[in-house]
């Protein structure tokens, strides 16, 4: 561009020796348009080298995209490859779990139904009880306690302070209890003895309460025996001082404590042995 201008500038100066004014001012003001225009496409050539040098970065990012994309691709196409093994196993996977909860739901309404058989027949045990024994007196209580029925029998009903013997108002309930006993021939009644925490100071062959619970316990179910009841059917044990109601704190407490407990416990081997296999089998499938 320098020499462009150094020549026009020579070509100025020797044309003013040879041309006139006019033509000499009409030749400056052609150059001045010629510069002008020069100017301008030198800034023209300017923004499009920086255009150019802008088209160039994004087309090199646009390259690294692409190989990005190219690579992002190829793994695609290599983890379909393996999705479609995979999809393959788990369409059997699927299958034998289906196949596994339809075992389970079926064990699982076995099991139910065999609870609701029991629940049945531990309701009808609760009720045939209450009509038999009857509900009008506080020291004799007919409840289930962990799906099992009892009948629990104050020691003012049984027996006197610290003695074995059975009172005659025991003969009377203990025989509506082995009414029900016979009549109910698939089931077993466990007689178990509750003493409160006094030490036993009644003397003879007896050392402690645990011992009287037990012979109370003997008692009644001698009792039960003389009534008719079948003695395969009875159990007697004897629990002592040691699972008490309430806290041996007060004389009503106390009271509470020494108690008397008759659980009637059904037969039901059929429920129970199917109960227990098919619990196995659920675990053994876990």
């Amino acid at each position: 561009m320098k020499k462009i201008l150094l020549i026009t500038l020579c070509a100025g100066l020797t044309l003013t020796s040879c041309v006139s004014k006019k033509e000499f001012a009409a030749l400056q003001t052609k150059q001045k348009q010629t510069e002008d225009l020069l100017n301008t496409a030198t800034v023209k050539l300017n923004s499009c080298l920086s255009d150019k040098s802008a088209a160039m970065a994004r087309a090199e990012g646009l390259q690294d995209r692409l190989n990005d994309l190219k690579d992002s691709n190829q793994h695609l196409i290599e983890s379909s490859k393996d999705l479609t093994v995979l999809t393959s196993k788990g369409a059997d996977n699927l299958e034998k779990s289906l196949e596994s909860l339809k075992e389970r739901d079926l064990k699982i309404t076995r099991l139910q139904d065999a609870l609701s058989k029991k629940d049945s027949v531990t309701l009808a045990l609760v009720s045939s009880l209450k009509k038999e024994v009857g509900m009008n007196d506080q020291d004799i209580q007919i409840n289930v306690e962990k799906g099992v029925v009892f009948i629990s029998l104050s020691d003012k009903v049984l027996f006197r302070s610290g003695s074995y013997n059975l009172s005659t108002r025991a003969n009377e309930i203990l025989g509506k209890v082995a009414t029900v006993i016979n009549g109910k021939p698939d089931f077993e009644a466990l007689v178990e003895g509750h003493t409160d925490n006094v030490p036993y100071n009644g003397g003879g062959t007896l050392i402690d309460n645990l011992d009287l619970s037990a012979k109370r316990a003997t008692a009644v179910v001698r009792q039960l025996i003389q009534l008719g009841a079948n003695p395969s059917q009875l159990i007697a044990a004897g629990r002592g001082e040691f699972v008490p109601l309430v806290p041996n704190t007060s004389v009503e407490n106390k009271s509470l404590n020494r108690r008397t407990k008759i659980y009637i416990l059904p037969k039901i081997d059929q429920f129970y042995e199917m109960i227990e296999s098919e619990m196995k089998n659920l675990e053994g499938g876990n």
